[in-house]
């Protein structure tokens, strides 16, 4: 007779492989309840108006930070060149120089705060306003009508007693034109902003 033995009781394999832990219920209920704070802090941290103003009165301080040496220089090169058609100034080498540079000075090329403006963007608190628009208004305004309006007045200095002074002061009369169109649309851009959060306030001095 063959001696009969135990054989252990067959157990099928898994066949998916390790068993995964699943997350207690708590931490769960514990996650959803997390993010559903976070949302509600959220919507419920919308900036007064006080805040809203104070946020445009430093963006508008930036912009007009950034425009006023390029702004500046083309109400320089326009005075330089009244000095000598009113006749209280007859050096017009001085005024010459003076209106090479600022139109130079409006390009963002040259003007490290004139091109910090391809960067500006508004506080998110003015989202609703859609004051990129205004930025991308002051950017053209300074290049290229800004950069036009000194290069203009060189070049009615450059052409005086020449017969091709007429037309060089045609020129200029349609940049100084121009100039006026765009600082206008930057202003139109921003004043229901200026209008709603904060009167006191002034867009960028544009001289033109």
């Amino acid at each position: 007779m063959q001696p009969t033995t135990n054989e252990p009781p067959h157990i099928p394999l898994r066949a998916a492989g390790w068993p995964s832990r699943r997350a207690p219920r708590w931490a769960i209920v514990a996650g959803v309840v997390l993010v559903a704070c976070g949302v509600a802090v959220g919507l419920s941290h919308r900036p007064t108006k006080a805040e809203r103003g104070t946020d445009l009165r430093s963006f508008l301080a930036i912009l007009n930070s950034d425009i006023e040496s390029c702004s500046g220089g083309v109400r320089e090169s326009l005075y330089v060149l009244h000095a000598i058609d009113s006749g209280s100034s007859h050096d017009v080498s001085v005024a010459l120089n003076v209106a090479e540079v600022a139109s130079a000075n409006c390009e963002p090329a040259n003007n490290e705060l004139v091109d910090d403006l391809g960067t500006e963007a508004p506080p998110e608190s003015l989202s609703s306003y859609h004051l990129q628009t205004a930025v991308t208004d002051l950017i053209n305004w300074a290049a290229p009508d800004a950069v036009a309006v000194p290069a203009d007045v060189a070049t009615v200095l450059t052409d005086r007693g020449k017969p091709a002074e007429a037309n060089a002061r045609l020129t200029l009369q349609r940049a100084l034109r121009k100039l006026d169109a765009q600082r206008a649309e930057v202003y139109a851009a921003l004043a229901p902003a200026i209008k709603a959060l904060s009167p006191q306030s002034s867009p960028p001095t544009l001289y033109g």
